[in-house]
């Protein structure tokens, strides 16, 4: 069993692990806690009562954080001509077409986002081994397979979170930064919350949001009133 730091053992022992608190309550106490020597994100993590193996109780979207995400975020677009030069004027990290699938085949890693538009998807979708298991894969209902890539570049560089759930119906997500002020913090939290809220899928059952907790990157999780 890994050692417990100092800061740890006092984050554990400064949150009610029975208790679920209010956001701005829990907020308070998760930046009180991240004491790391870095800026640490503040994480949300939401246990849903869906099955993402059934279609249709699958839970997936993007939300714009009213206070960006405070991560610097690289873009990558798969664009040519006219396209190509919007997605670079708009902050893209990346651009091209055959030549940038064939850099991301030999290994180019350096993005958090893949944009293209659609007449480029014949080429992206030859990456399927490469950017889907980072979830990476453009995808239209993100928009982030569209013809208005500069909109897409501005919004993803804005702080845009997208967000899957994975196999056990867990959703989870960086909103924020350690830094951010608590006001800050609360309000993109309560934006992510809501946004998987609004996503409920049509097959979902009984309870959807099981448990939310919020913490940040070295610290103790904090549960969260669901307030619906």
């Amino acid at each position: 069993m890994a050692k417990q730091t100092k800061n740890l053992r006092a984050a554990y022992e400064a949150v009610d692990r029975n208790k679920a608190y209010a956001l701005a309550e829990a907020v308070e106490l998760v930046k009180s806690n991240a004491k790391a020597k870095f800026d640490e994100t503040i994480e949300i993590a939401m246990n849903l009562g869906v099955d993402p193996r059934h279609a249709d109780q699958m839970v997936r979207g993007v939300v714009a954080m009213p206070n960006g995400t405070g991560k610097t975020m690289r873009v990558a677009v798969f664009a040519k001509d006219a396209k190509a030069d919007e997605a670079k004027a708009a902050g893209a990290d990346l651009v091209g077409a055959d030549d940038l699938a064939e850099a991301i085949q030999n290994g180019e890693s350096a993005f958090d986002r893949v944009i293209a538009t659609p007449d480029m998807m014949g080429v992206v979708g030859r990456l399927g081994k490469v950017l889907g298991p980072r979830g990476l894969m453009p995808n239209p209902k993100l928009g982030t397979v569209t013809a208005d890539v500069a909109e897409a570049v501005k919004a993803a560089k804005a702080g845009e979170v997208q967000y899957r759930a994975e196999k056990a119906g867990v959703v989870h997500a960086g909103v924020a930064k350690a830094s951010f002020g608590a006001k800050q913090i609360e309000e993109n939290a309560n934006a992510f919350i809501e946004a998987v809220r609004k996503a409920r899928p049509s097959g979902a059952k009984g309870t959807y949001i099981k448990k939310i907790t919020i913490s940040s990157t070295m610290s103790a999780g904090v549960f969260v009133e669901d307030n619906a």
